[in-house]
């Protein structure tokens, strides 16, 4: 998830959450560009106005209504309040604050400045100088381009502009995302690539994925653990205890997306901590193990659980079941749970091996329901069941 985004809900079918509404909002960082303009015109004109026009990144020009304008001398203030739509995003009804300050003389240059509540950048591998506001490059370029259109007088003048972006409650709304995870502390992240939120867009999750693996091999990390959701991650961080937080990535459904950036980056050992609904889809071979994407494939969990040594019976039951956890719950009750999830996983590690070659080792890890280790599988252990 980009930072500064929520973790997406977990909606199952047929729940009545999935009718979802389609309205459109604003990033965090188009709402940042609309208070710093607001501000700036504050300076040009002497106040603020309760509305200003800003051109988002995709060059759609989008009104927003300003409160809480005010000029004092050479400083002004505004806020912009962010409607996120109809996505469940952790950052909706902030008040994207920007204090505007005229420096006479500065050299006609905008200079941009991270406040209270955006957070500061605490490690490498997001495009972004460490000890620095947590602004992306594109909202970044987006309010300094606004900034510079409304601000012209003043800086063709020869003076500066220091643009202040703040978020008052920015620290308490930043534990609902994943920037700890990525180094970004004290706050949330500005962000938007195009200004428009889209309702339950997968888009920010998954960019999230891939920015988590980035800053784990900037910092040097060699090993990345992937995992499908909170639980699976508790499993797997108290299963490998020596590996830094760093390298704990919730990847989600998102496999493609996680293993193409760990092999681009060089990752040496991939770990994949799933239970066993995930852990079926990703031996099916499937980039996205969304719900709503493929069901699960019966066939194959049958065939495991033939192979581990089910009654027939039961086997014919599990192949006629909707879930994977039927026949875990099942097998378990048979002393067979070890097995079957053992045969899973090493399902899991033939198809990932053939779908995203390289140097790298596999280790799959399969928890159970509440989050506690079943069996962790080495490539290495397969290897040599194969050749024996």
């Amino acid at each position: 998830m980009a930072a500064g985004h929520a973790l997406p809900e977990k909606v199952r079918k047929g729940d009545p959450k999935r009718d979802r509404g389609n309205r459109t909002g604003l990033s965090t960082g188009a709402n940042s560009a609309a208070a710093a303009v607001a501000a700036t015109l504050g300076l040009v004109r002497g106040a603020v106005p309760d509305a200003v026009e800003c051109v988002l990144p995709n060059t759609m020009r989008v009104r927003f209504e300003i409160s809480d304008g005010r000029v004092d001398g050479d400083h002004a203030h505004a806020v912009s309040i962010k409607d996120a739509g109809d996505d469940p995003d952790a950052t909706h009804g902030a008040h994207l604050t920007a204090d505007v300050r005229r420096i006479p003389g500065g050299g006609g240059e905008v200079i941009l400045l991270g406040g209270p509540g955006v957070g500061v950048v605490t490690k490498p591998g997001l495009g972004l100088d460490v000890g620095g506001p947590a602004i992306n490059p594109v909202p970044r370029r987006n309010i300094v381009d606004n900034v510079r259109a409304a601000g012209a007088p003043l800086l063709d003048a020869g003076d500066s502009l220091a643009v202040t972006i703040s978020v008052p409650g920015g620290e308490e709304m930043a534990k609902k995302t994943l920037n700890a995870r990525l180094g970004i502390v004290g706050g949330i992240s500005i962000l938007g690539t195009t200004g428009i939120v889209r309702p339950y867009s997968t888009a920010a999750f998954r960019a999230s994925v891939i920015q988590a693996i980035d800053v784990a091999a900037n910092q040097g990390q060699t090993s990345v653990v992937f995992t499908t959701g909170g639980r699976t991650e508790k499993c797997a961080m108290r299963e490998f205890p020596q590996l830094d937080e760093a390298c704990f990535v919730q990847m989600g459904d998102f496999v493609k997306a996680a293993f193409t950036t760990a092999v681009k980056q060089g990752m040496q050992h991939i770990i994949v901590g799933a239970m066993v609904g995930k852990l079926t889809k990703i031996a099916q071979g499937l980039s996205v193990t969304h719900a709503w994407r493929e069901e699960v494939d019966r066939a194959l969990i049958a065939g495991a659980a033939a192979e581990v040594g089910a009654p027939p019976a039961l086997v014919a039951e599990i192949r006629a079941a909707e879930t994977a956890r039927f026949a875990a719950e099942r097998l378990a009750g048979f002393g067979l749970a070890v097995a079957f999830h053992r045969a899973l996983a090493e399902r899991a590690i033939r198809s990932l091996r053939q779908r995203y070659p390289g140097p790298h080792r596999l280790t799959v890890l399969a928890c159970n329901f509440e989050g506690v280790p079943i069996v962790t599988v080495d490539e290495a252990d397969l290897m040599e069941t194969t050749h024996a």
